[in-house]
């Protein structure tokens, strides 16, 4: 379909709730989302005047038709995109890694003596599983802590097959293991410290706790103190466990704050773990950027909770997200546990969720290198642009003079968002008397074009993108000036707010794009714009510092460098001014002025006899 006939598909849906899939020619899903009013959504993408991100209009463009699907509600078009989304892993939807390769602990309680290991995913196998965890090395520290915290064996023998076939090993002397070997402890003993282990992998090492105190006083009271010290140190082991280890599967915590941040080439979607108002632990990922902030956490939000089958009491985000009442029942639904999902704005909860935010924002910037954030740039701004291509080498242009004289400009070079010195240019403008930026700027984007074309050294690469210090009239007149000259590079001028700080591009046609909203590319512009300024304004310094160098107008009292350029606009040399009438000379100075540079010049004739 073209973008006609997309549009007119998209304005005959139904105003209801649904899903709606955008395939490319391949028929390939290419992102799927949902909508409260499939008619009015999904007709956005085709609006000429839909103001996108790049990220979307790049999708968009890839679009050759799409299908949708009706749902009886917006829940259940909700709990269908996520669905869909799992299925079909749509290029253009911000997705999390696969949570198969994130490691689960799986325990088998119909086993005589059961056994914890770590396991890539969850089978149906009829044992128990508990995850996921963060990682490899976070999850075997758990099995070792439980091991170690419950005496459990760490050897190759298989109970109760080896049980009185060979001495303990060392780790019984050591008291790391029970030495459940000798048969005793026996298979009574092993299986209630498993059903202990399952409920703290559960979630509930109070309870855990509580039954192991109440064990200890009953030991101390029928004197059995050695058995009441090993019950005493293993229930605050316990209770160190939970708070500490077991929290990194995110089962236990009360509170989790959610943080995300982007930089120019990479996202972050962090998550802080939270138990009675302490932090515990952070999980966090780094995924493509979006440069939508709200729909990049919403979708998010909904992978990661779903995934984990798990959920707090209450998630704190760092933004509204139009589905958070949705997805609170899409959890009661499929966990039975009722979730609080809120933005905070003071208190706690903002302390937690703004420390998300920090968390999110340092993880990003780690893992993004300064080429990184410079490719991200011209890449985000070659979609602002709308053009085909990186601009990967960018020439900017400034006109410097002071009342007309030493009219000179700059060419200044960047490739791949950093400056390329040895490429910079200075132009002595030529056969201009009067300060006239558009013939000055028009002057030197020919004479830099006919060095191009003519393949003189130094002007023999064409630049993707031409920026001119400027608005409109300016762009226009570049344009016209390198056109019959078969020249076609995309022009924008650079426009300044009231701050100085350049505002906006705009086209020679007159069609702005704002950047100040894209902070990356906002300053990329405006370090381009101020080396440019640079760059003119010292060449033009140093002509006209090697121009009046011991001047003898420097000499004139009440004569300073603006009445000193006056004179020379008007005078062109020294010479000239020194045979000046004074009325001419009255013409461009104050009359006290005219008078002492008169007097300077003809004192000495006077004095002749």
């Amino acid at each position: 379909m073209n973008k006609t006939e997309l549009k007119e598909k998209a304005q005959s849906l139904p105003l209801c709730p649904g899903v709606y899939l955008m395939q490319d020619k391949s028929n390939e899903v290419i992102y799927v989302g949902k909508a409260k009013k499939l008619r009015n959504r999904v007709s956005q993408y085709f609006l000429e005047s839909s103001t996108h991100t790049p990220k979307t209009k790049l999708m968009v463009s890839k679009v050759d038709h799409f299908d949708v699907i009706i749902a009886a509600s917006e829940f259940e078009a909700l709990v269908l995109e996520c669905s869909l989304i799992k299925r079909y892993m749509p290029k253009y939807n911000i997705l999390l890694k696969d949570d198969k390769g994130y490691p689960y602990l799986r325990l088998d309680p119909e086993k005589p003596y059961p056994e914890i290991t770590m396991v890539k995913g969850v089978r149906e196998d009829g044992a128990k599983y508990f995850g996921p965890y963060g990682g490899r090395y976070l999850t075997q520290k758990v099995i070792d802590t439980l091991r170690l915290t419950f005496k459990l064996p760490d050897c190759p023998r298989q109970f109760p097959r080896d049980v009185g076939r060979d001495r303990p090993c060392l780790n019984f002397q050591m008291g790391n293991c029970d030495g459940w070997c000798r048969g005793t402890p026996g298979q009574a003993e092993f299986q209630a410290r498993m059903r202990q282990v399952e409920r703290l992998l559960g979630g509930n090492y109070k309870g855990v706790a509580d039954e192991l105190r109440q064990q200890m006083l009953q030991a101390s009271d029928a004197l059995e103190f050695e058995r009441a010290a090993q019950l005493r140190d293993r229930m605050n082991a316990i209770e160190a466990l939970g708070q500490k280890q077991l929290v990194t599967a995110g089962r236990m915590a009360d509170t989790d704050a959610v943080g995300y941040y982007e930089t120019e080439a990479k996202g972050c979607f962090a998550v802080l773990h939270y138990i009675d108002g302490n932090l515990m632990e952070k999980d966090y990922e780094i995924v493509p950027i979006t440069g939508n902030h709200a729909e990049a956490v919403s979708s998010l939000v909904k992978q990661y909770y779903l995934a984990r089958n798990a959920a707090p009491k209450r998630i704190l985000l760092p933004m509204e997200i139009e589905d958070a009442e949705l997805f609170s029942q899409l959890l009661l639904r499929d966990l039975g546990k009722h979730v609080s999902i809120r933005v905070p704005q003071r208190g706690d909860g903002l302390r937690m969720s703004s420390l998300a935010m920090q968390n999110a924002r340092q993880e990003a910037e780690r893992v993004t290198s300064r080429e990184e954030k410079l490719r991200g740039t011209v890449e985000l701004l070659r979609q602002m642009l709308g053009m085909e291509r990186q601009p990967r080498r960018m020439e900017s242009y400034d006109i410097s003079n002071i009342a007309g004289t030493d009219i000179v400009a700059s060419m200044v070079t960047f490739v791949d968002g950093k400056p390329l010195k040895s490429a910079y240019k200075h132009f002595k403008l030529e056969g201009l008397d009067d300060q006239d930026d558009y013939a000055s700027m028009r002057q030197v984007l020919r004479r830099r074009f006919t060095h191009y074309l003519a393949g003189d050294k130094g002007f023999e690469t064409a630049p993707d993108l031409l920026l001119i210090d400027g608005g409109v009239t300016h762009a226009e007149a570049v344009r016209e000036e390198l056109e019959p000259m078969g020249i076609h590079i995309p022009i924008y001028g650079m426009v300044k707010d009231d701050r100085h700080r350049t505002r906006a591009m705009v086209t020679p046609d007159g069609r702005e794009i704002g950047i100040s909203g894209q902070q990356s590319v906002f300053a990329l512009i405006g370090s381009i714009q101020e080396e440019t300024h640079r760059f003119a304004i010292t060449y033009h310094r140093k002509l006209r510092s090697r121009r009046v160098q011991g001047s003898s107008l420097d000499k004139i009292p009440g004569i300073g460098e603006k009445r000193r350029a006056d004179l020379l606009k008007r005078f062109k040399t020294v010479s000239a001014v020194g045979q000046a009438t004074l009325p001419e000379l009255q013409q461009v100075l104050p009359r006290d002025a005219a008078m002492a540079v008169y007097q300077h010049f003809h004192s000495k004739e006077e004095e002749t006899p």
